[in-house]
C-alpha cells in the first residue's frame, strides 16, 4: 500500500464519518420537524371539536342561569304585588281608624317613602 492510498483511505473514512454525522443530524432534525408538524395538525384537528364542546357547555350554563333569572323575576314580581296589596290594606285600615276618630301611629320612614314614591 502506498502513502497516497493510505491517505485517500483515511480521508475517505473521515469523510464517511462526517457525512454520517451530518445525515444523523439531518435525520434528527427532520424527525423533530415531523413530530412538531404532527402535533400541530392534531391540535388544529382537535380545535373544532373542542370549540363545539365549549359551546355546548356554555349553552348549558346559560340555560341554567336563565332559568334561575326567570325564577328570581317571578319571585320579585310576587313580592312587589304583596307589598302593594299590603300597602293598600294598611291604607284602608288607616282610613277606617280615622273615620272612627282614632289617629293611627305614624308609619316608619321607609313606609312613608314608599307611600310617596311607590318604590
Amino acid at each position: 500500500m502506498t502513502w497516497w492510498a493510505g491517505i485517500v483511505a483515511v480521508v475517505g473514512t473521515v469523510g464517511m464519518v462526517v457525512a454520517g454525522l451530518f445525515a444523523a443530524r439531518a435525520t434528527t432534525r427532520a424527525a423533530a420537524a415531523t413530530a412538531e408538524a404532527t402535533r400541530a395538525a392534531a391540535t388544529a384537528q382537535a380545535e373544532p371539536n373542542q370549540r363545539a364542546a365549549d359551546l355546548a357547555a356554555f349553552r348549558e350554563i346559560r340555560e341554567d342561569m336563565q332559568k334561575d333569572i326567570d325564577e328570581l323575576k317571578l319571585d320579585h314580581l310576587s313580592m312587589r304585588r304583596l307589598v302593594r296589596a299590603f300597602a293598600g290594606y294598611v291604607a284602608e285600615l288607616t282610613s277606617q281608624m280615622r273615620s272612627q276618630g282614632l289617629e293611627p301611629p305614624a308609619p316608619p320612614d321607609r313606609v312613608d317613602e314608599y307611600n310617596r314614591t311607590g318604590v
